[in-house]
């Protein structure tokens, strides 16, 4: 029987964060952001949060199941935060450290709640701010 999904959410930093994508990418996870965009994007200093908000199960790959889907607040070079998903693995997950208090997990959910997409803030940014040419 799978773990149960865990209510509790995780902060990690930007290279934390990066290896989890990559081993998402590894496995094939459909939910996941490209790891170049992130290197791009993300503010190298901060802190990221996941929350496993779904259990994600393929019984065409019992290998990788069940996974659990994590709402991510990524914050991101100019200092906003925006809402990102990341399909992780429990014994993943349970690796990484439990840090933040209740009243923490609390702000971190409202904000999450309250965060625009990836999609959203990136297709704002390049039509407000194009790349040099």
């Amino acid at each position: 029987m799978a773990p149960a999904l865990p209510r509790t959410v995780r902060a990690v930093d930007t290279d934390q964060l990066l290896d989890l994508e990559q081993e998402a990418a590894a496995y094939g996870f459909s939910q996941r952001l490209p790891v170049d965009w992130l290197q791009e994007h993300l503010a190298t200093e901060a802190t990221h949060h996941l929350f496993p908000t779904l259990v994600h199960r393929l019984s065409h790959r019992p290998e990788v199941s069940p996974q659990w889907r994590c709402q991510l607040l990524l914050t991101v070079r100019t200092g906003e935060q925006i809402l990102g998903l990341l399909d992780v693995l429990p014994d993943t997950f349970d690796r990484l450290p439990e840090t933040l208090d209740d009243a923490s997990k609390k702000d971190i959910v409202n904000r999450i709640e309250r965060a625009v997409s990836q999609r959203e803030w990136a297709e704002r940014v390049l039509t407000t701010d194009p790349p040099p040419r």
